[in-house]
């Protein structure tokens, strides 16, 4: 066990983890010339394409130093502030981590988030400088920074490159010296932390887990603590860059597990393995569920296509159990789901996917948080549909969730910051300088304010300098309404917003406005009023397309054009009675786009 090291790598979006790690497994030649490729952990073409690590990966290494054989077991670990969850849980598996801070860029708010998940378990701390051979590399000053956030020595900071290779082997070097091997005995219960799973076509479930004390062996019989399922160990072994089955895997060490698991629902991240026989007292602690943040219905574009988009649905959860749904009907959309996700990055992630790898055409509704609504009662209900909400007069009061958001930025776009912050029902908490130029800002805001557009705003009115990350903290009462969007007097409940009241008529004034350029003219006059209960707050209206009846009359009595044109009057207020106005994609999508 004294020679094992497990360890992750931590760090913002964009400041090289993957290209560390790719250079890590070549150093250590645990891929061949032939097998390296950019971002090799990152197997899905959407991760690559936008170069963002959306799955965390593991993989051992080998490693020889002054004469010894080490293994180096790395949980790769996604960036982006959606999946904090699979961070926590891949830190909880290790006992050091790489903190990677961009040369260019200095410290950002995900890094200063990441890094205190690791400081809370007790994780050692290893500062690397990524990106020193780029001309803009401010080397001094953000080593300063880095002094200044972790407390350490100026020594203790790795400068590398990881395009280039410069300074990787010594980082190998630190990280054997610097980080503990892993505590354990062999001797008790099995307790091993499932870090993640992943979904084979052919195999099932295949479950990622470290072991902390105990061992398993192929073929033993197991069980999950929180789900209290049992399995028998199939396959068991360590993760190469493809799996080595093996006989036995023994406390400190990270592996997977194979035993016929077919459904996603059963594997839980964060969950305890343990011996049917001999069990451990209790579980890992630290385990809970994964809560989605943002709720938006998914419908396929041609309705008979509902049973084929539920098949893609499922498959879809294997491969990331961190999707919540369930079905439900619109008036306006058919059949479709209601979906949980845990943001707005892992909602486009999914969609894309759906229309990707599935070939489904989707439409995707007004994205929503849920909220807790007091029912005269003292009855509690969870809303996650608009749709759903109860009727205003049994209602005392509606709770939604908050979150507290961390903005790293220049000093220099203060103003526009606090001006954006505020705009969207934001509380100033502090604000402390980092450096003579850089300040940290802390917020209480509602999380439904950032789900929009809130990122592409800050990084506008920042040039692209600030950084945010978040973090809920519990829900408060406000002042919400349930705001409908009706066409020719019906409401299109795929439209529906819970909105606070003070933005309702500015936030209905838009979408109408949107509508009435994007709705396609129909004969007859489209009314488009932005209603809360039954006040109409603002309306536009989509003019008649005439057809040209009179065309075919060349010359003869008025009295022929006037019957025609009577007879198209009559015809209009017909059609008006029994027309569905068509809404197109592009209108559900605008929505999202409001303020632009």
């Amino acid at each position: 066990m004294k020679h094992i090291r497990n360890f992750c790598i931590i760090a913002h979006i964009d400041h090289g983890k993957s290209t560390l790690a790719d250079r890590l497994l070549q150093y250590t030649n645990t891929i061949s010339e032939r097998e390296a490729k950019e971002q090799i952990l990152d197997d899905m073409d959407l991760e690559r394409e936008r170069g963002i690590t959306i799955k965390s990966h593991a993989i051992q290494m080998d490693y020889q130093l002054e004469g010894q054989d080490y293994i180096l077991n790395l949980i790769d670990t996604p960036g982006h502030v959606d999946f904090s969850y699979e961070v926590s849980r891949a830190i909880k598996a290790c006992e050091g981590a790489l903190l990677v801070v961009d040369a260019s860029q200095g410290i950002e708010a995900q890094t200063i988030s990441n890094l205190f998940l690791a400081v809370e378990h007790d994780l050692t701390i290893i500062p690397v400088l990524n990106k020193i051979d780029l001309p803009g590399a401010m080397i001094d000053e953000v080593k300063d920074q880095i002094i200044e956030l972790i407390g350490c020595d100026e020594d203790d900071i790795i400068l590398v490159s990881a395009k280039t290779g410069d300074g990787v082997e010594y980082l190998l070097e630190k990280l054997v010296q610097r980080i503990l091997p892993p505590k354990g005995n062999i001797d008790l219960p099995l307790e091993a932390l499932i870090f993640d799973s992943v979904f084979n076509p052919y195999r099932g479930v295949i479950v990622y887990f470290r072991i902390f004390n105990g061992q398993i062996s192929k073929n033993d019989h197991v069980k999950f603590v929180n789900t209290k399922r049992e399995y028998q160990a199939d396959e068991i072994g360590v993760l190469k860059l493809k799996q080595l089955p093996k006989g036995q895997i023994k406390a400190g060490d990270v592996g997977y597990l194979i035993s016929g698991i077919k459904t996603a629902k059963e594997v839980k991240v964060g969950d305890t393995i343990t011996h049917v026989q001999n069990p451990c007292k209790e579980a890992i602690k630290g385990y809970e569920d994964v809560k989605p943040m943002v709720f938006a219905g998914i419908y396929p574009v041609i309705n008979e296509e509902f049973e084929e988009l539920r098949d893609c649905m499922e498959k879809l959860q294997l491969n990331d159990a961190s999707l919540v749904y369930e079905a439900e009907t619109s008036a306006a959309l058919g059949y479709g789901f209601r979906c949980g996700f845990l943001g707005m990055l892992h909602m486009e992630i999914i969609q894309e996917r759906l229309e990707r790898e599935f070939g489904m055409n989707v439409i995707t509704t007004v994205p929503n948080v849920s909220v807790l609504v007091n029912l005269v009662k003292d009855k509690q209900i969870m809303v996650t549909n608009p749709a759903d909400l109860p009727d205003p007069g049994i209602i005392n009061s509606i709770e939604e969730p908050y979150i507290n958001a961390q903005i790293i930025s220049k000093a220099e776009y203060l103003g526009n910051i606090i001006k954006l912050c505020l705009g969207k029902r934001g509380i100033l908490q502090n604000q402390v300088y980092l450096t003579q130029n850089r300040i940290e800002l802390s917020f209480q805001m509602p999380l439904s304010e950032i789900i929009f557009d809130f990122y592409d705003k800050l990084k506008t009115i920042s040039r692209g300098y600030a950084s945010l990350d978040y973090s809920p903290i519990g829900s408060r009462i406000s002042h919400l309404v349930k705001l409908d969007i009706r066409l020719n007097g019906e409401p299109v409940d795929a439209l529906s917003a819970i909105i606070h009241h003070d933005k309702a008529y500015e936030y209905g004034k838009k979408i109408c406005g949107k509508l009435r350029k994007l709705i396609p003219r129909q004969q007859y006059e489209i009314a488009i009023q932005a209603a809360i209960g039954n006040n109409i707050i603002a309306r536009e209206s989509i003019k008649a397309l005439r057809k040209d009846v009179t065309a075919k009359c060349y010359g003869g009595d008025i009295t022929r054009k006037r019957k025609l044109l009577e007879k198209q009057k009559k015809g209009k207020k017909r059609m008006k009675q029994v027309g569905n106005v068509e809404v197109p994609q592009s209108a559900f999508m605008a929505v999202l786009k409001i303020d632009n």
